[in-house]
């Protein structure tokens, strides 16, 4: 296990996305600070592999299938979850989709509402059934990953980064509304990213370099960048933080 940061021994984190890129990263480094995390994603397969990395790095997981996109499979995870836990601490809105990329102009309406299905309907639900629990349960934290396209609109990207944009509104309204219940929610605002989710971008040079100059310190994000900033929201070292702290790299702090 790597260095003791925050200590979440007890806790339960969800984290949704959670089978590769920024999502594994933040799954891995809240089960080494002690966190009991539920490791979700599409494809169980994708859960089973990061679960099993965390237990055999000492921490402590499990896998369970969710597409955020569909109604039924939320209310499936959170009747585990009421099930197997009780309670739940964290809530990691990580999982996301980006269908389209080419000029808005030519966004179809099935390009549209599955966008719109995962990136905002889900989050809005997942939040609503992480919020629930947390407030029988005396709080927790709700994090909910963004992009700087909510803030400054990634070329070719147009439907994506309208979504984004409702996911900071929708990130302040559950911090107002929530906060009396001991519910802390901020949003991570990653810029330029490496995974495999953000390939298009890597593989079109214009793009790409548009995107550098755009930059503060000029360089591409790894994933484990943004887990360190997801894990101090979620911890209690934040507590003051509600809402206000919207983190984007390359510099810029909102």
């Amino acid at each position: 296990m790597s260095t003791q940061l925050f200590d979440l021994t007890g806790k339960v984190a969800l984290v949704s996305g959670a089978s590769r890129g920024i999502g594994e990263e933040i799954a891995k480094l809240l089960a080494e600070q002690g966190a009991r995390v539920i490791v979700s994603s599409r494809k169980i397969d994708d859960c089973t592999a990061v679960a099993e990395a965390i237990r055999d790095a000492g921490g402590s997981a499990e896998p369970f299938a969710c597409n955020i996109g569909n109604m039924d499979d939320i209310a499936a995870l959170f009747g585990h979850i009421r099930q197997a836990y009780g309670k739940l601490d964290i809530c990691v809105n990580n999982a996301a989709t980006n269908p389209y990329f080419g000029h808005v102009l030519d966004t179809d309406l099935g390009v549209f509402n599955k966008t719109v299905e995962v990136n905002i309907r889900g989050y809005f639900f997942m939040s609503i059934e992480a919020g629930k629990l947390m407030r029988d349960h005396g709080g927790g934290a709700i994090v909910n990953t963004a992009s700087i396209n909510a803030l400054r609109p990634g070329q070719m990207r147009g439907i994506y980064s309208i979504t984004k944009a409702a996911v900071v509104n929708m990130t302040k309204v559950f911090a107002k509304e929530c906060a009396p219940f001991g519910i802390r929610c901020n949003a991570l605002l990653p810029g330029l990213t490496k995974t495999k989710f953000t390939r298009a971008l890597f593989n079109n040079e214009e793009v790409y370099q548009r995107a550098m100059r755009q930059t503060p310190m000029g360089r591409h994000a790894e994933p484990e960048e943004m887990a360190g900033t997801v894990l101090y929201l979620v911890s209690d070292a934040s507590s003051y933080t509600n809402g206000e702290c919207i983190v984007v790299d390359g510099g810029i702090t909102l």
